[in-house]
């Protein structure tokens, strides 16, 4: 009875994460399905013209295809971190399982220090031949390593090749998610109605949640279909070889996507001034993006650096190590933290739309010094009631710093498009981001494990996010309020945007 009682146990909580599971799914379905439905309905005035018609579908089809890449490559980004404590004994074996688990989440911060690159190469990209070519060759640079990723033979089979090969294809996936994220963002404000721009950029961080929550439930599902020791011996590559798959439906979603009006109206203009340059003799006028983005706003890139500091740091703090902290480190261990995740996913993808819509009403600058300002306030707090070791306190912590950092995450992309010219935006935030999530975003688990082992503490992360937050509140407040370089929409594109949504 004694050997049984832990097994019952163990069923029952495979069933509560299924269940969870199964119920935020078909709620993200219904989200989608709603938004689908409201976005195809019939333009309210009948009378409208041919063009405007074309107009408003080219313009849902360009949001939707801006968007649906970062869905895809970032469950395949993320999987990684979710499957971290099994990798780390497949990989990285040890008799002392912290040595693992620290390993791991070094490999998963190697693909962050490849992001700066990515950012470079596809802003160059991006910047030089559109937004849309930068956006379909990043889909099919996460496709093939993710893939791979699920064929690796592991260190029992090959031996230390096994974590080498590990580590290049991590930091391919990091070059593709350099310049995914990016073009994303900078496809969709450049495409979106300049009074919404919020919120239609807003999408762009809530799409990556929506890759990283499917990620997540991947998780809660093998979970509850093979257990821990099926999983431990081959159940944790399933999610990987789905990246062929993900690679192709998104090059096929993304072949029809027409290039930003902005970036043709720009394009046109620097070739026809390259024209007059030859014709007097000087040459072509058209230069390196990066290097014209170093030279031109040395400042405002930093700027932009130090504001999304909170944006790497405090997410795979708070949704994608938040786990690990539960399950591992508080005791007694929670129990479902796949599943409290996964609630706390969800409202987070509900939750940034809603206030990048507010950062149009309100100001950016506003909106993230709020929320800055209560994580600075909250995070010990919260950290502390998490250590309780109470399922529903764990869960009221994360939800709390679901609110806060939705208030932030909401209005950062539009505010980083508005902080750069067109000729040099893809190039110019691709550095500052990639830089930033490097340093900040990459190595958080890793740090934040390191602080739980040396001081003893679990609620030691607390004084890291604080940091970070103080920065980024600093960032947000040296901030002008109407943005350096406010997009305005092409007063050609005239599509109405209450007929989109």
């Amino acid at each position: 009875m004694d050997h049984e009682h832990p097994h019952q146990q163990n069923n029952t909580n495979v069933m509560n994460d299924r269940d969870a599971a199964n119920e935020a799914a078909s709620l993200m379905m219904q989200i989608v399905l709603s938004h689908i439905s409201s976005s195809s309905g019939k333009p309210k005035e009948q009378t409208a013209s041919i063009t405007n018609i074309t107009e408003t579908k080219s313009f849902k089809k360009n949001m939707f295809g801006g968007v649906i890449g970062n869905i895809l490559e970032w469950y395949d980004f993320a999987v990684f971190g979710f499957f971290a404590p099994v990798i780390g004994t497949q990989f990285f074996p040890s008799d002392d399982p912290m040595y693992s688990l620290l390993s791991a989440f070094s490999v998963f911060a190697a693909a962050f220090f490849a992001r700066p690159l990515g950012g470079i190469i596809f802003g160059r990209i991006g910047d030089t031949f559109g937004r849309k070519k930068a956006l379909q060759i990043s889909v099919m640079t996460m496709a093939l390593p993710t893939f791979l990723m699920g064929m690796l033979p592991t260190y029992s089979q090959v031996g230390v090749l096994a974590p080498f090969l590990l580590i290049i294809l991590r930091m391919v996936q990091g070059l593709s998610v350099g310049g995914e994220f990016i073009g994303s963002m900078a496809f969709v404000a450049e495409t979106a109605p300049s009074e919404r721009q919020g919120y239609f950029s807003s999408w762009t961080f809530a799409s990556c949640y929506v890759g990283i929550m499917l990620g997540s439930l991947s998780a809660v599902w093998l979970d509850s279909m093979l257990g821990p020791l099926e999983i431990m011996r081959w159940g944790w590559r399933i999610p990987f070889p789905a990246g062929i798959v993900i690679g192709l439906a998104s090059i096929w979603m993304r072949k029809e996507l027409t290039e930003t009006q902005i970036f043709e109206e720009m394009k046109a203009a620097k070739a026809e001034k390259a024209k007059e340059g030859a014709r007097k003799g000087r040459g072509t006028v058209v230069k390196s993006p990066l290097a014209e983005a170093v030279a031109q706003a040395p400042w405002r890139i930093l700027h932009a650096s130090t504001l999304v500091v909170l944006v790497g740091g405090g997410f795979y703090l708070l949704f994608v190590w938040w786990p690990t902290l539960l399950s591992r480190f508080i005791h007694p261990h929670i129990h479902h933290t796949m599943t409290l995740n996964t609630i706390s996913m969800v409202l987070l993808i509900i939750l940034i739309p809603f206030m990048g819509m507010l950062s149009d009403s309100f100001g950016r600058r506003s909106m993230l010094m709020l929320g800055s300002a209560g994580m600075i306030v909250l995070s010990w707090p919260l950290f502390m009631l998490a250590e309780q070791g109470n399922f529903y306190l764990a869960l009221l912590a994360q939800l709390c710093f679901t609110v806060v950092m939705s208030i932030f995450l909401g209005p950062i992309p539009a505010t980083l498009v508005e902080m750069f010219p067109v000729h040099i935006r893809y190039s110019a935030i691709g550095l500052a981001y990639n830089l930033s999530l490097c340093i900040f975003g990459g190595t958080a688990p890793l740090f934040a494990t390191w602080l739980v082992y040396h001081f003893q503490s679990v609620s030691a992360p607390a004084i890291y996010l604080t940091f970070l937050s103080t920065i980024s509140f600093w960032a947000a407040n040296n901030l002008p309020e109407k943005g350096y370089h406010p997009i305005q929409r092409p007063s050609s594109l005239t599509c109405n945007p209450s007929e989109v949504l």
